[in-house]
């Protein structure tokens, strides 16, 4: 078999062959993709995407050394293996260095589809001019993008493990002066998202938000749709749900494992093998996912683990299959697929009836964690922002600045809504790697606005 013509998997077997009996794990990560990004209702910077990129670790008494390269073929494998090796050789021993993954049974999950696999550019585009159209009136911004990645991880140990997942998003920002509204859509299944449906609701949105107004700084009771919920817990958990936070003492958890620490109606799982996300079998390390059990019913329970830090907290602790990318491993294993258990509430309007009177956000932005060991994220509402009065949606408010602990936040809930939205939380800037969060509309006793920034629209 040719190199160009070989799987992630075989191609990961020919870097541990060049690497010629060193202890050493191979990871490939491959991908087929395409983004049809639009703005001002024209499509522009259509973007084709073919690429490899191959990472050797080589091991030696303790010391690790690695290398990549995005050449496929003998050459290139055996330069980066002499690089690898030549790297451990002169490295520092890892006293956390449990060496590679031994053979694990990597579970069955979904995530891929023939169609989205082979989606060609003519309908990626099809989907983008769909998007402008059902904008109407409103200047469409954002993008449509489908595509096909590969991963593979095998190591000396035996161990080997391959997956190929697929995956589609349509994102729409509908604006005009004094005007804007936000939408998306994320499925593994490209049959699953209804492009024109985005479009028509973020134009929904922004014909709602015409001549908005300022409002005073306060803690406001507030409704976050799915869109605003799930940034806001990425950030909180990029911090406090990884063992790293755990061990440097930098999460809200620290002393805190055990203890109530929400609202009871809240429960939050991470968990990448469910078929309403976007299932993962095994992480950058080869281990097989597991379902973690972040928070249930408001008590902390645990947090996400990679071997590293498994193994820098010593005892029965050991790795959930949360190791991220090389290149982002610094920052400790990260839950990738936080799902929060659904509520009560029959829809988004039930919860403005349960708040009667607060605000009312679609979205979030420009978020930043400030004090990750109380767990205070910043950052302003974008495209959609509404007061509620008499438990109506009511009239629309400028971009607000908040300063909200996210403890507090949801310390009180009156409710969350009893479906899920999949909502993506990737940037498509690197190697893709689609990942997101599955949760509800929720409803909070507390929003912490703090002023107010910028007018609906451009």
């Amino acid at each position: 078999m040719s190199v160009t013509a070989a799987s992630a998997l075989d191609l990961a077997a020919q870097v541990l062959d060049a690497c010629r009996g060193e202890d050493a794990q191979a990871v490939v990560h491959r991908e087929r993709s395409g983004l049809a990004r639009f703005a001002g209702s024209e499509v522009h910077q259509p973007t084709l995407i073919e690429n490899t990129v191959v990472q050797v670790r080589v091991a030696r008494d303790g010391r690790v050394g690695s290398a990549s390269t995005n050449r496929v073929s003998k050459y290139a494998f055996e330069a980066i293996a002499r690089r690898a090796t030549d790297a451990a050789a002169s490295s520092p021993a890892d006293p956390y260095f449990q060496g590679f993954a031994a053979p694990g049974e990597v579970p069955e999950v979904e995530g891929y589809d023939d169609r989205t696999a082979e989606l060609p550019a003519e309908e990626q585009a099809a989907h983008a001019a769909a998007a402008i159209e059902a904008t109407g009136s409103f200047d469409a911004y954002g993008f449509f993008t489908s595509g096909l990645t590969e991963l593979a991880v095998a190591a000396t140990t035996g161990q080997a493990a391959e997956q190929a997942m697929t995956d589609a998003v349509a994102l729409v920002l509908a604006a005009g002066d004094d005007a804007s509204g936000w939408a998306e859509q994320t499925a593994w299944a490209v049959d699953d998202v209804d492009t024109a449906a985005v479009a028509r609701e973020a134009a929904d949105k922004a014909g709602a938000t015409h001549g908005a107004v300022e409002l005073e700084p306060a803690a406001y009771p507030a409704v976050l749709e799915p869109y605003a919920f799930a940034e806001l817990l990425a950030y909180f958990g990029s911090r406090s749900f990884g063992g790293l936070g755990l061990l440097e003492g930098s999460s809200y958890f620290c002393d805190r494992l055990g203890e109530k620490v929400f609202d009871p109606r809240i429960s939050i799982v991470d968990d990448s093998l469910d078929p309403r996300g976007l299932p993962k079998a095994f992480d950058f390390e080869g281990v097989p996912k597991q379902r973690v059990q972040l928070v249930e019913e408001g008590v902390a329970r645990g947090v996400v683990w990679d071997r590293r830090t498994a193994a820098r907290a010593g005892g029965e602790t050991a790795s959930t299959g949360h190791a991220l990318p090389s290149e982002f491993a610094r920052f400790g294993p990260m839950p990738l697929a936080p799902t929060v258990a659904p509520g009560d509430a029959d829809s988004v309007e039930e919860l403005v009836e349960r708040v009667e009177d607060g605000i009312y956000v679609t979205r979030l932005h420009y978020l930043s964690v400030v004090n990750p060991r109380e767990g205070i994220v910043t950052g302003m509402t974008r495209d959609g922002t509404f007061r509620i009065r008499g438990g109506k949606r009511a009239e629309p408010l400028v971009n607000l600045r908040f300063t909200v602990s996210v403890p507090e936040f949801l310390a009180e809930v009156p409710g969350l809504t009893n479906d899920s939205k999949l909502i993506n939380l990737t940037g498509f800037y690197g190697d893709r790697y689609v990942f997101g969060a599955l949760v509800p509309a929720i409803a909070s006793a507390r929003f912490n606005v703090t002023g107010v920034g910028s007018r609906p629209g451009l």
